[in-house]
């Protein structure tokens, strides 16, 4: 192939874009609106993300595409199926996030626990001269599910066993190659947790798995946390768990309508809220960024993809 053209569907850092356009023949999306319905049969290549992702109906407007790199491991954004179906290729950029998405996890796990974050505004806001801040709750030697087992779920486990953690998981399978406990029955894990995480994918398949029943499993004394997807949470049954005190606390980086957070949460001091920053490293990014542009340049010089999905 040879001086492909390459449609960027949305916004990078400057880094990324400003080597996108150094490096190739590209078409910016949000600077040519009307680009897809005019000429795009002219596309060879889509560059992505899991927010930015690729539609269905801009997948008919490229009748010629080839291939879609996408920045991150979410790809329900993307659709899958239909560029499957004609051939596409698509890659996302696995393994070289796990850690960080993995340090938050645990990140979150202590903050919403202990309740650092609150407890900082204790100080800042000048209330520990009116007196301590209430007690909050043990880590270590805890009960933790974790929901999707994967290469970012096995990372939480590694630290989480570093904490003394008892740990089982859920999954679609058991997994032959760990000895933690599987367990089958997500309601039964939950009942079972002090602290339920999230690491599976996004999608149809895990669309509000974490619904009000299974929430209501977790109770009083657990803590829910999210690095996953927001879709996977049933976030209206959240925020009335979490206002009726029936779930003690929650962790989360990602929410259903990114960048649109439920108000209700905002006060509340058993609730962490971050702004999807699992990734948000330099050093990870930068390896999610070079390993983007190192499966653009394996599928125009030989047609393949280094991870392809």
């Amino acid at each position: 192939m040879t001086r492909p053209t390459v449609l960027q569907v949305g916004r990078f850092p400057p880094r990324f874009n400003e080597r996108l356009q150094r490096d190739y023949q590209l078409i910016r999306l949000w600077e040519q609106k009307e680009f897809l319905a005019e000429r795009g049969a002219e596309i060879d290549i889509v560059v992505t993300s899991a927010r930015y992702g690729c539609t269905a109906e801009q997948l008919a407007r490229m009748p010629n595409l080839k291939a879609i790199c996408s920045f991150g491991v979410g790809h329900d954004s993307i659709a899958v199926e239909e560029a499957k179906a004609r051939g596409i290729a698509i890659s996302t950029t696995p393994d070289v996030l796990n850690e960080c998405v993995a340090d938050t996890a645990i990140g979150l796990i202590i903050d919403t626990a202990r309740q650092f974050s609150a407890s900082d505004q204790h100080v800042r806001q000048g209330k520990w001269l009116k007196g301590q801040y209430p007690l909050t709750r043990k880590v270590s030697g805890k009960r933790l599910g974790i929901v999707g087992f994967g290469r970012i779920g096995k990372e939480i486990a590694k630290r989480a066993a570093g904490f003394d953690m008892d740990i089982r998981y859920h999954n679609r399978r058991p997994d032959p190659s760990t000895e933690y406990g599987y367990e089958a029955d997500l309601k039964a894990l939950a009942s079972w947790a002090d602290f339920l995480v999230l690491a599976c994918p996004g999608g149809a398949s895990t669309h509000h798995l974490i619904d009000a029943e299974v929430l209501a499993a977790l109770g009083a004394d657990g803590i829910l946390v999210n690095i996953s997807r927001g879709s996977v949470v049933d976030e209206q049954a959240l925020v009335t768990a979490l206002q009726a005190g029936t779930l003690g606390g929650a962790g989360l980086d990602v929410f259903e309508d990114e960048p649109r957070v439920p108000e209700a949460l905002f006060a509340m001091p058993n609730v962490v809220l971050l702004p999807h920053v699992g990734s948000a490293t330099e050093e990870t990014r930068l390896a999610m960024e070079n390993l983007v542009f190192d499966n653009l340049d394996a599928f125009i010089e030989r047609g393949e993809l280094i991870t392809p999905l």
